[in-house]
């Protein structure tokens, strides 16, 4: 019983799941699905198309760093403090692993001696206490949607700078594609050229051809000079050696011909990779303008909560809530249930920001899809 246990320990951190969770360590909710497990990795600026291992294994590849979110490979690297319970924040990767808990979660020190309690939910309460405290003495209403709009502004700035960046990468990558879609038909051109010169024209007097010692019309029997033979005695007997000419050679086997397919195959394989990250760049665009296009108040005071992610607790069931994105609901066995997508406001016309709704959740047993209403 020991032994089967330790081996389902070992396959458990061992599994690509677990995997995928290291590599992806470091990186805010908003560019998790830049991370998503696949066979290619697109550098933030769109420098350098890397297979996905090369993601958080201590090197640095891409030149703004963002290939290594989780380790301190790079320089210009960011490492991104989840926080839950408190504010999450960016540290320089740099302070990854170095022997001090940058973060509340600990989570910048997940390889070294450091201990790193977790301090967020703490912090968080702490925060609340001193915020509650000070909403006492000015008005509490107006100076929390004052700093909320604040905030709401910044993060809406920031989503409007992503966005222009995802716009470059895909005229960038616009560019690219015409360029290897040229590449790609000027190969298969000079590929269907070169074919055309070594394969002679069968309808041609040339391509015909005649058998070695038949002669042309009026003319003596012609020595073929595809083959050369050569005799020799061996035991009172003449052996023939015949010497093929590579022109005579099968296009399959030709040197040439085989040197430009492997030229068509490559303009091919470069084209289907900026094909990928165009299309990756452009789900991006599509979901960014998706964000941004949420209804966040008459002043964009929700803004803020993009991003941000509650948990609870309740019995044997974690829940969490992601604002504008979904709810998901976890048991002591670590098995998740969707429990709804972001769907819109639903509180009454006097007050319609006082409900969310999410709905289109996991379809229950026998019975209709999940879906959540969280009232602040």
């Amino acid at each position: 019983m020991e032994l089967h246990f330790q081996l389902v320990l070992a396959f458990l951190l061992l599994s690509p799941c677990f995997i995928q969770t290291r590599r992806i360590r470091g990186v805010s909710m908003s560019y998790r699905r830049l991370y998503r497990e696949r066979k290619s990795f697109l550098c933030m600026d769109g420098s350098r198309l890397i297979p996905f291992v090369q993601v958080n294994d201590d090197y640095c590849d891409c030149t703004d760093g963002s290939d290594e979110p989780g380790t301190a490979a790079c320089p210009n690297g960011r490492f991104y403090c989840m926080n839950l319970g408190f504010r999450p924040h960016y540290i320089p990767s740099s302070r990854v692993n170095d022997g001090i808990c940058d973060c509340c979660d600990g989570s910048d020190e997940f390889s070294s001696r450091m201990q790193c309690p977790d301090k967020c939910r703490m912090l968080g309460q702490k925060e609340r206490r001193e915020l509650e405290e000070t909403m006492k003495a000015v008005n509490k209403g107006l100076l929390l949607k004052k700093q909320l709009i604040e905030e709401g502004a910044l993060v809406w700035q920031e989503k409007q700078e992503q966005l222009k960046q995802l716009q470059k990468m895909a005229e960038d990558l616009k560019i690219k594609l015409e360029d290897h879609r040229r590449r790609k038909l000027k190969a298969e051109a000079e590929k269907e050229h070169l074919q055309k010169a070594v394969m002679p024209d069968p309808n041609s007097v040339e391509g015909q051809g005649e058998r070695p010692g038949q002669a042309p019309h009026g003319g003596r029997p012609r020595v073929d000079q595809g083959s050369v033979f050569h005799s020799r005695e061996k035991e009172g007997k003449a052996e023939i050696q015949e010497q093929h000419d590579p022109a005579n050679t099968s296009p399959h086997e030709n040197p040439v011909i085989r040197e430009a397919q492997s030229a068509v195959d490559s303009a091919v394989a470069e084209l289907q990779k900026v094909e990928e990250a165009h299309d990756s760049v452009q789900m991006e665009i599509s979901e960014l303008q998706e964000k941004l296009e949420n209804d966040y108040g008459p002043e964009r005071e929700f803004v803020f909560l993009l991003s941000r992610c509650v948990q609870m607790t309740v019995s044997e069931y974690m829940y969490t809530l992601c604002p504008f994105s979904q709810v998901t609901q976890k048991n002591s066995a670590g098995l998740e249930v969707m429990l709804g997508k972001w769907s819109g406001w639903l509180g009454p016309p006097d007050s319609p920001y006082r409900q969310m709704k999410y709905d289109e959740g996991e379809a229950c047993w026998q019975g209709p899809k999940r879906s959540t209403l969280s009232q602040g």
